[in-house]
């Protein structure tokens, strides 16, 4: 090539390109596997003590709701009713859930590469 041929700048671009994304598409498939290994050694290591905490903190929003509803002086039936009601429809979807095995989640395995 010559030195004032308008190819070279288009090769040297187009090359440049191709290693950006080369290197971009790198770097978010190791972000994604660096990631993925995060959430396994988190699940792994705090599962039963962020299931508790949760359930300490939901209940303790579920006791404060109740406790304002039915202490406050202008609260209509319907209201102690839902303040009532509803935290025992969760409580015992939860607990039928949990009985009846249907919150046991196996693990998929991928085809290919681990």
């Amino acid at each position: 090539m010559t030195a004032g041929s308008s190819a070279a700048p288009a090769v040297v671009v187009g090359v440049v390109a191709v290693v950006a994304v080369a290197l971009l598409v790198w770097g978010w498939r190791a972000s994604a596997r660096r990631a993925r290994e995060a959430a396994l050694r988190a699940e792994v290591v705090g599962g039963p003590v962020s299931l508790v905490g949760r359930t300490v903190v939901g209940a303790l929003v579920i006791a404060g709701v109740q406790w304002l509803v039915l202490t406050h002086p202008a609260a209509t039936g319907w209201a102690r009713v839902a303040a009532l009601g509803v935290p025992a429809l969760f409580a015992s979807w939860s607990l039928v859930r949990a009985v009846s095995g249907g919150g046991v989640h196996e693990r998929r395995q991928r085809r290919g590469r681990r």
